[in-house]
Parts: structure tokens; sequence; C-alpha cells
């Protein structure tokens, strides 16, 4: 019968060992909660101020440059960038407060987890000015590409602009990616793979489509040279005077009718010219 344990001590001990601890955690929370608190007030403090601070040096302009993107249109969001770095520094101060008071608690799994956080957050950040970045310098070149093709009276203008903006997003956004610290490598194949493809196809699909527009625009370079606006030509039964000049074709005005020659007829056909 001695061998048996005294349960009414060990229910004692187990009890006292409880109190103990409980005791000794109590203020760790208190302080752990005062913390958390005092990070809570400071981080709306700092957020404010920051808001109104970027507000007033102009950064929201940038914010309204993206606004005016067809592909943010079509998401139906607005872009105040002083709001989002605001709101970026907030959660910044709250994790590094949660770390202060993860640490008071003595909770190892809890603040390296939250160390991590914080270490993530600069990472979050240089990828999303990337991403930004990338977004403005996509569109300014579908606006260029578009402007280049309409020059030329390319009748796809918009579609290859939108490709070249697509293009270079997609490029900007696994850069972004990675920048974050994102393994992007079977992403990158892929989009490689995929996308030239694509373009292969499309290329192919358009030089075949458009042979006599891209004949033309050729032609221009030469024609151009020997021929101008006021000059009487003669090519094929066309007799008249050239009124005007473009990147495709060209006027030609006589008594009777005005006749639009394409250009590439200038190099195929005998053209004779008269003089004034």
């Amino acid at each position: 019968m001695n061998n048996f344990p005294n349960i009414t001590e060990i229910l004692l001990n187990t009890f006292h060992t409880l109190i103990n601890q409980f005791v000794e955690f109590v203020p760790r929370v208190i302080g752990c909660l005062v913390i958390l608190v005092v990070g809570y007030l400071v981080a709306r403090g700092v957020r404010i101020l920051i808001s109104q601070v970027l507000s007033r040096v102009g950064l929201d302009r940038i914010g309204d440059r993206l606004n005016e993107i067809d592909i943010i249109k079509k998401l139906k969001t607005e872009i105040k960038l002083s709001d989002v770095v605001a709101t970026i520094f907030y959660y910044y101060i709250l994790l590094i407060f949660l770390t202060f008071a993860a640490d008071t608690l003595g909770v190892d799994t809890i603040t390296n987890m939250v160390l991590s956080l914080v270490s993530f957050i600069p990472k979050l950040i240089a990828g999303a000015i990337m991403l930004q970045v990338g977004i403005m310098l996509s569109d300014a070149l579908k606006t260029g590409v578009i402007s280049i093709c309409k020059s030329f009276n390319i009748s796809a203008a918009k579609l290859i602009g939108n490709i070249v903006f697509v293009f270079f997003l997609i490029i900007t956004f696994i850069t972004a990616l990675g920048q974050v610290g994102i393994e992007t490598a079977l992403l990158e194949s892929s989009f490689t793979i995929i996308f030239g493809g694509a373009i292969a196809a499309f290329g192919l699909g358009y030089g075949i489509a458009s042979r006599d527009v891209l004949a033309n625009i050729i032609s221009s370079f030469y024609s151009r040279k020997n021929h101008h606006i006021g000059q009487v030509i003669k090519i094929g039964d066309v007799k008249g005077v050239i009124s005007k000049i473009d990147s495709t074709s060209v006027t030609v005005v006589s008594e009777h009718a005005t006749t639009i020659v394409p250009l590439q007829m200038f190099q195929s056909h005998q053209v004779e010219v008269f003089n004034s």
C-alpha cells in the first residue's frame, strides 16, 4: 500500500505550479496588451501624418496617372498612393510592436513568426514599387507603339499595342515576384514558351494577312524620293496630279476622277512623270 503515490500531494503540487505560472504570466499578458495599445496609437498617428504629408507633396498625381490606365479602370478601383504608403507604414509599425509584445510573452514561435513578417515587408514594398513603375512604362510603350502603327496605317495598331502592354506587364509582374522572394523559374520558362509561341503564330498570321499593307509601307521609302505633291504622273491607265502621299498610297486627281493608287504599284509598274 505504501507504494501508491499520494494523490492529494500530487494535486496540491500541480495546483501550486499552475498558480505560480499564472501569477508569472499575468504581468506578461498585461505588458503585452500595453505594448499593443501603444503600438496601435503610434501606428495610427504615423499613418495620418504620412498620408497628409504625401498628399501635400503631390504623390497622388502618380496614382491619378495609374488610374487612367485601361487595366486599372477595368478593375474598377482607384489608387491613392498617399493612403497606400501610409497603410503600409501603419501595418509595419504594428508588426514591430507586435514583435516586442510577443517577446514580452516569451513565446519564441510567435516572436520568430512576427520577425519573418517584419523582414518580408521591405521586400513587398520594393515589389509593389517595381510593379507600379512597370505598369506605367508598359502603358507608355503601348501608347508609343499604337502611335507608330497608326502613322503607318496599320489596321491592328491597338491590338499590337495591347500585346506589347501585356508582354511588358507580365515581365514586370514576374520580376516583382522575384523581388519579393518568390521562386519564378518555372513561371518564367512557361511564359517564354507560351508567349513566344503566341507571338510567332500572330506574326506569321498577321504577316500573311497584311502582306499588301507591308509591301506598300516598304514601297513608300523608295517612292517618296521620286514623287511629290503637285507632280503630274501616269501609272497604268491613271493620269493626273498627285494631291496626297501617305504611308500606303498616292492620291491622283484628274479632270474626271480621283484615284487612290497603292504605293507598291510604283515599284511594279512603269511611271511616267510629265514636266510641268
